[in-house]
């Protein structure tokens, strides 16, 4: 008779046990969960890291860093050697392309995707310079985000950014 009031007793301890475990990390988990910053801090300015592995040449991507539209472009050749091809004294906001590439990287062009007119975001390989057509008003940029016809006043602006390594770059 005492054996099987010490396996109840037993049986107990172990259960009452595993409830203080499950309760104990039920309150640490969301305990845990709160250190980690607000999702507006984050995009208030942490920086971002972009993986450039998947993006295939000729495609743009857009990735969002601070609230605003961050496009990664994988240029290929052509468009390298069409946007270098260009006088810059021509261009409403005379810039070249090497000036808005990393050197060495000159495939990865790296833009905040507003427009400089009234905020508009672009699309990208649109336009009669393939590059990045508004289609609020008009305004066309080339392969190398400049603006080359429309009412915007200017290229599109360059964040700030690193390569981390061959394969990966960190915005902010």
């Amino acid at each position: 008779m005492s054996s099987a009031h010490s396996t109840r007793r037993d049986f107990l301890y172990i259960a009452t046990g595993t409830v203080a475990a499950v309760g104990g990390a039920a309150v640490l988990v969301p305990l845990i969960a709160q250190m980690n910053p607000d999702a507006s801090t984050i995009a208030a300015g942490a920086a971002i890291e972009v993986d450039l592995t998947p993006i295939a040449e000729g495609q743009v991507i857009k990735v969002f860093w601070r609230g605003k539209p961050i496009f990664v472009s994988h240029r290929t050749k052509k468009e390298i050697d069409e946007a270098r091809s260009v006088n810059v004294a021509t261009l409403p906001d005379p810039q070249s392309d090497q000036a808005r590439v990393k050197p060495g990287k000159d495939q990865w062009l790296v833009l905040i995707g507003i427009c400089t007119h009234l905020g508009c975001i672009p699309i990208a390989h649109q336009g009669d310079y393939d590059g990045f057509f508004c289609p609020c008003h008009g305004s066309q940029y080339d392969t190398s985000g400049r603006i080359r016809r429309g009412p915007a006043p200017a290229n599109l602006p360059l964040p700030p950014y690193d390569f981390v390594s061959d394969s990966k770059i960190k915005i902010g």
